[in-house]
């Protein structure tokens, strides 16, 4: 592999030195010295002014033009919102016309009016761009936008890609909050400054091994000076409690400093059923039947903090300063659980009942804090950065158990009384250095060093209460510490011809870690070195027909908690705990994939997974008792076929179809050490209906439906759903201002049920919760709302480990 790899890059760097006639290069950058993409460059004859040859600038402001004989020539540059450049040229040689600055023209931005357009797919070599800047789509929130994204599904409170779970980045920078965070956050911010959203199903080299596919959100950049805010939030009613998100952000820019501040709060209150019927089992015959009834009311009410700061040192370096803060008080988050169990002999009468009253209440600290420098030597776009990261997770839980034991007739037999406090305390510090030089025809070479340190302490205390005091047992008490040293490197070439784009690249990463549980002397080390390569190629059939294929591999490292071998009770007779002897699963994902006339995409692709990590819910017979347990299973195979199109039907109506049909198998050992497998074919399909009305568009509808048939997951399986999504927006004030009406899952078609059965496990699930919601949302953009954002995040893969239970 190393000589393959050896051999590409050696062609590489010898194809730079390759090139036919005269050449004019330079580098086009704003009056801040920041690069300004697809610009367009055009050399015209200098006697009759006619245009000759065309060029636009990469994302690093590089732009050629080559094959020029010698004359005598004129260039001229044009981008809107900048006053355009033009410059006579002899041409006798090569001619490097170094870095030129385009001036700002404000009288020019003012008189443009923005009518809003339809989003669009272009397609790179290693991810999809679903370009969204200034269309219909950016008066949304920012999950709403991702559920118009090709090949991205949002449904069941996640978000997915291939049926795996993928990694939120914004402009590069990774967001590491929960699956339930990521989601409020998204519900809570303001899609009026995204340009583009980028899909990488198979991330290179550059992105960090851990995950799967990565959903990039690209936001715009200041282009000038001044001031611009925005206020933005709605309101959803469930069938039993209202949510609300209300936020504001708010951008400054100077010649030198750029700064960006979002402030968004979530207070809601959500409610869900679950009725759970459980068949013990023993010598293949029913012996017990437990059915539950489980309602449970969560509130929550999380505040998100983004703030950057960017100051331009010289022309060529600037630093930075980045936060990401979520903060959920004690006060504002409660869950409470009402359970009421009846248990049946094998002839259905009824032996007794048991009703559990489960109060909890939890609090929510994580404050990330990154300094990055970025350097540009010489003016070809050859760039290196820095960045220093340091993250504080604090999470605790305090929750109160209290069940009564009842005869078929109501009187008590006995009561169980428990409390339970747990914390998390964990503290992230990495490093960073990463080297980008390309070159003037489009390639670039790219390669990078990080190092990341975790500490965590779990704590973990169970006290059996009395009437007067609580009563500690010792075997309920658990301190679990856990370190982990992470080294990784990678290299990256990509070069484009004519008609073929390829890029490859590897990173290796060594993991030293260490997990000590006080409580039950259990000690956990374990030292490995795994290589990711990738790959990736795209060939243009012609001008409309495009064929690629890419190969990633990536890993899947336990979160924290599920480490932790400790038991937590979260009744009487469920058990949580996790295993320290958790190993890493290793993904490998190749995609074929043809695309048609840009509008028409199809992909086949193929993951093999080895030792998938999962929660493992099984029942005990013996003891009575409900289990989770994280646990590898021995591996899982998944292939498909993907479909999806976004295309205009006439002037006022555009299309988007997303449809997978896809088979998943997983193979698994059971507690006696026998290996099964549970294996499906699954469809599903969204179709979504864009229209808009009035001659600029102010007006537009979206009507979408979603159907997902019945899935596995390990031994379990879930059944199908369906829903049907509308809404309606308006847009006031030259698009100051927008206000929308919609509601979600209409027929309440989206609640399921699941079910597990093999051997002597007999569970099955029934789950209801707040699915259909109306909602009502405003967007509201003050002072100069031209302005574009300068939104950054921060860029460490290990945050996303923070996990707590949700």
């Amino acid at each position: 592999m190393f000589i393959k790899f050896s051999t590409c890059f050696i062609l590489f760097i010898t194809s730079l030195s390759f090139s036919q006639g005269y050449e004019i290069t330079g580098v086009l950058n704003d009056e801040n010295n920041v690069p300004i993409a697809f610009a367009n460059v055009v050399l015209v004859e200098k006697q009759s002014d006619k245009p000759l040859q065309g060029s636009t600038t990469d994302e690093n402001g590089v732009f050629v033009i080559d094959n020029i004989k010698t004359g005598s020539y004129q260039i001229k540059i044009s981008f809107l919102g900048y006053k355009s450049f033009t410059e006579d040229l002899l041409i006798k040689n090569n001619t490097d016309l170094g870095t030129i600055i385009l001036e700002t023209s404000s009288e020019i931005l003012d008189d443009v009016t923005v009518v809003a357009k339809r989003p669009t797919v272009k397609r790179q070599v290693d991810r999809l761009i679903f370009n969204v800047e200034n269309s219909t789509l950016s008066n949304d929130n920012l999950l709403g936008v991702l559920k118009h994204t090709p090949g991205v599904l949002v449904h069941d409170g996640a978000i997915s890609i291939k049926q795996a779970t993928p990694i939120i980045y914004i402009n590069d920078k990774r967001v590491y909050l929960s699956q339930s965070e990521v989601l409020q956050l998204l519900e809570a911010t303001s899609a009026n400054d995204v340009k583009s959203i980028e899909v990488i199903t198979n991330p290179p080299a550059k992105y960090d091994a851990e995950g799967g596919a990565v959903i990039n959100i690209v936001t715009t950049k200041n282009v000038i000076s001044g001031y611009r805010g925005s206020v933005f939030g709605d309101y959803k009613q469930g069938f039993e409690y209202p949510k609300f998100s209300a936020g504001t952000s708010h951008f400054f820019k100077t010649k030198k400093l750029n700064t960006y501040i979002n402030y968004s709060i979530s207070p809601r209150k959500d409610y869900r059923n679950l009725r759970d019927d459980v068949n013990f089992i023993e010598n293949d015959k029913i012996v017990s039947i437990w059915n539950t009834d489980y309602n449970r009311t969560r509130e929550s009410a999380n505040q998100n903090i983004n703030a950057h700061i960017d100051y331009a040192l010289s022309n060529k370096s600037e630093i930075g300063f980045s936060t990401s803060m979520l903060l959920a008080p004690r006060n504002g988050v409660r869950t409470d659980v009402n359970s009421l169990t009846a248990i049946y002999d094998a002839n259905k009468t009824l032996d007794s009942t048991f009703n559990t009253i489960n109060k909890s209440v939890d609090e929510i600290y994580n404050l990330a804090f990154t300094l990055d420098y970025a350097y540009k030597i010489g003016d070809k776009g050859e760039r290196i950065s820095s960045n220093v990261h340091h993250t504080n997770y604090d999470f605790s839980i305090f929750q109160d158990v209290n069940t009564n034991y009842n005869f078929p007739d109501g009187s008590l037999i006995r009561n169980n009384h428990f409390q339970t406090f747990s914390r998390q305390r964990i503290k992230l510090y990495t490093g960073q250095i990463d080297y980008e030089l390309p070159n003037k025809f489009g390639d670039q070479f790219e390669a990078g060093l990080k190092y990341a340190r975790i500490d965590s302490q779990s704590r973990l205390k169970q006290h059996l209460v009395n009437e007067t005091q609580p009563l500690v047992a010792l075997d309920n008490y658990d301190t679990f510490n856990y370190s982990e040293d992470n080294y990784a490197g990678y290299v990256s070439v990509s070069e484009d011809w004519e008609n073929w784009s390829l890029k490859l690249g590897i990173r290796g990463e060594y993991t030293n870690l260490k997990g000590n549980s006080l409580s039950t002397g259990l000690i956990n080390e374990q030292a490995y070195f795994k290589l990711f390569p990738s790959l990736y190629i795209l060939h243009k059939l012609n001008d409309i027909n495009q064929l690629y294929v890419n190969y990633k591999r990536s890993i899947y490292r336990p979160k924290y908690n599920e480490l932790n071998p400790f038991e937590f009770f979260l009744n009487d007779n469920t058990i949580s705990s996790g295993n320290p002897n958790l190993l890493p699963q290793i993904d490998d994902q190749v995609i074929l994939g043809y695309t048609f006339d840009e509008s028409y995409t199809f992909e086949i692709y193929y993951r093999y997974e080895d030792n998938v990590n999962i929660e493992f819910i099984y029942q005990d017979n013996e003891n009575r008792l409900i289990r989770q347990n994280y646990t590898n299973i021995d591996y899982g195979v998944s292939y498909g076929l993907d479909f999806t199109t976004y295309k205009t039907i006439t002037k006022h109506w555009n299309l988007y179809i997303l449809s997978s049909y896809f088979y998943n198998e997983n193979n698994y050992f059971t507690k006696e050490n026998e290996l099964l497998q549970n294996d499906k074919w699954t469809f599903y399909g969204q179709i979504i209906n864009y229209f808009s009305f009035l001659k600029d568009k102010s007006l537009t509808t979206d009507l979408s439906f979603i159907y997902i048939s019945s899935y596995i997951d390990g031994p379990r399986e879930i059944s199908a759903r369906a829903g049907l999504d509308f809404s309606v927006r308006k847009s006031f004030w030259e698009n100051r201002a927008s206000l929308s009406l919609g509601v979600s899952d209409v027929f309440n078609t989206q609640n399921f049920t699941t079910d597990t059965r093999y051997l002597d496990q007999d569970i099955a699930s029934k789950s209801t919760m707040e699915n259909r919601l109306f909602t009502v949302g405003f967007n509201y953009k003050f002072g100069n709302f031209r302005l574009k954002t300068n939104e950054k995040s921060i860029d460490t893969q290990e945050r996303e480990r923070l996990s707590h239970r949700d």
